[in-house]
């Protein structure tokens, strides 16, 4: 009797501690940050998007490698799956007669150092085109441009030596940054292009920034329409690289 007794007192017990639990009563605490409502600028978001499988290819998929490797821009923030420009990209060139397989490598919310970190990965798919697209969130954050040049030089020459052809995409900042600031960051894409012998488009944006219907409300990442403009962009910038 006593047994039974001890044992629903137990089962209580266990029962209060769930409840409080679950409704945070005792104080458990998510080391998660708050999830923000806002539209954040170019490139930045406060839950980056989870990795592009870069790894996903089908084994009897043996079509050689467009990889996008980039921030939010690439990635296609705030539009829905199968809109970003990587995959308009896919259309145009399957459209075309091309036999590419194109990769969205594009992660939101990152910085050159963090392209820097998975850089490895890409590398290591032998792609046969790269088209490299980070600096924004550098620029919007601040940080020091002469450690995102070099992230984005160290970056190139990984690639380059996994046999791939870079085309360098840059970016530019909201003239709220300075004209220092932002001819500075300009300034870096042409060295570099220049530095390597690699392709160069100034400003990923540049034929939908600023359209109405081609840009979101946060006047930094283009809509699903303007990613189609920015693939054809991106195809111009390839096209010398590409072969039948």
């Amino acid at each position: 009797m006593n047994i039974v007794i001890l044992a629903r007192k137990r089962t209580f017990v266990w029962g209060c501690l769930w409840i409080a639990a679950t409704s945070g009563v005792i104080g458990c605490k998510s080391d998660a940050p708050p999830v923000e409502t806002s539209n954040p600028p170019v490139a930045v978001t406060t839950q980056p998007a989870a990795p592009a499988p870069v790894d996903a290819v089908a084994p009897e998929d043996d079509r050689p490698l467009i990889v996008c490797f980039g921030d939010s821009l690439t990635a296609g923030y705030g539009t829905d799956p199968g809109q970003s420009y990587p995959d308009a990209l896919q259309k145009r060139l399957d459209g075309q007669g091309y036999h590419y397989r194109v990769i969205n490598a594009g992660i939101s919310g990152e910085t050159t150092k963090d392209g820097l970190e998975r850089v490895d990965r890409i590398a290591a798919r032998h792609a046969k085109i790269v088209v490299l697209e980070f600096g924004g969130n550098d620029g919007l954050r601040g940080l020091p441009l002469e450690q995102t040049q070099s992230n984005l030089a160290s970056m190139i020459e990984q690639l380059q030596k996994s046999g791939a052809e870079v085309a360098l995409a840059g970016i530019t900042l909201p003239p709220e940054y300075g004209p220092d600031y932002i001819a500075k960051i300009n300034a870096i894409y042409p060295a570099l292009a220049k530095k390597y012998h690699v392709r160069l488009l100034p400003f990923l944006l540049k034929d939908v920034y600023g359209i109405a219907g081609d840009m979101q409300d946060d006047g930094h990442h283009a809509t699903a329409k303007g990613n189609i403009g920015v693939a054809a962009t991106v195809e111009k910038l390839i096209q010398p690289m590409l072969k039948k």
